[in-house]
């Protein structure tokens, strides 16, 4: 077995199909041998791929518009998508099934101070045609600073990303009322990036067969199917929030069966990062992106 090093900006059962190449044994029916890291506070796991401590890593295209934007060109490239949508839920405290993102003006939101999960935030809400400026928001830190807050009785709403939500429903303590993914749709959320030496590797081909084979899985099989092969990699997560997440998930469409990141989806981030006011430019797709190495 070689061993393959993989490395995660963040990790939650949104990263769902990374994380199923591991869990549904695609990695190892292929010859390789996982070892899988969370990039530590304040590091990048791009750092990760330059120092050679990772193979590949779980990113965002909106990391390659950074560097762009400092003048640089990337080192590395985006070649996979993880998930073709945004993953984030609104909980409040009480069910709602009349709930309009108006009702979020005037309301304490506790939520991410920045970085993409504030962009797409903000351009969720002004697709869903509200003023962002009046919402009051609550930003205690990362998502378990987040969650913490939340339980502790800050916020009617809270913004997170599963399962977190699907946990607090089941202890009672809020009531997702809406996904910002379907006020934005299709867009190149979160993507896998390694260096363009790996990427012409033997193990990068092996790495993308089992890949392809997982966006199939993530498609054919039940969330309670997954969800039982994933629990060890989530010990604090009851394995039916677990399942409810992961099929949300699934009904949404983050996991589309095709590994490409589309030039549509890449289209929307522009839009995205556009809006929030942070993109120089409109960067071209082949600047950050390129196909993922070919298995045949």
């Amino acid at each position: 077995m070689t061993t393959i090093k993989i490395q995660f900006t963040l990790f939650s059962a949104f990263y769902s199909p990374l994380i199923s190449t591991m869990s549904g044994g695609f990695l190892e029916q292929e010859g390789l041998e996982p070892d899988w890291s969370i990039s530590p506070p304040g590091k990048s796991a791009i750092e990760a791929l330059l120092d050679g401590s990772a193979h590949v890593v779980q990113s965002a295209l909106s990391q390659g518009f950074t560097t762009l934007g400092q003048g640089e060109t990337p080192k590395v490239k985006h070649f996979a998508q993880i998930n073709e949508m945004d993953g984030f839920f609104l909980t409040g405290r009480e069910a709602d099934p009349d709930f309009t993102w108006d009702k979020l003006e005037g309301a304490d939101l506790v939520c991410f101070k920045g970085g993409q999960p504030r962009a797409m935030f903000m351009y969720a809400c002004h697709k869903a045609g509200i003023d962002f400026d009046k919402i009051n928001l609550i930003t205690p830190g990362g998502a378990a600073d987040i969650d913490k807050a939340f339980r502790d009785g800050q916020g009617q709403y809270v913004q997170q990303q599963g399962p977190f939500p699907q946990q607090l429903q089941k202890d009672g303590v809020g009531h997702v009322v809406a996904l910002v993914g379907k006020q934005i749709g299709p867009n190149g959320f979160s993507s896998l990036c390694a260096t363009p030496e790996w990427l012409e590797t033997d193990m990068a081909k092996a790495f993308m067969r089992a890949y392809k084979k997982t966006r199939q899985y993530m498609n054919d099989t039940s969330a309670a199917e997954i969800a039982s092969a994933q629990k060890p990699y989530f010990p604090d997560i009851d394995e039916d929030v677990l399942a409810d997440c992961i099929a949300t998930y699934q009904e949404l469409g983050c996991w589309t069966p095709h590994v490409e990141i589309m030039p549509e989806a890449y289209e929307v981030t522009l839009d995205v990062f556009e809006h929030f006011g942070t993109l120089k430019e409109r960067y071209a797709y082949d600047q950050v992106c390129c196909l993922p190495p070919k298995t045949d």
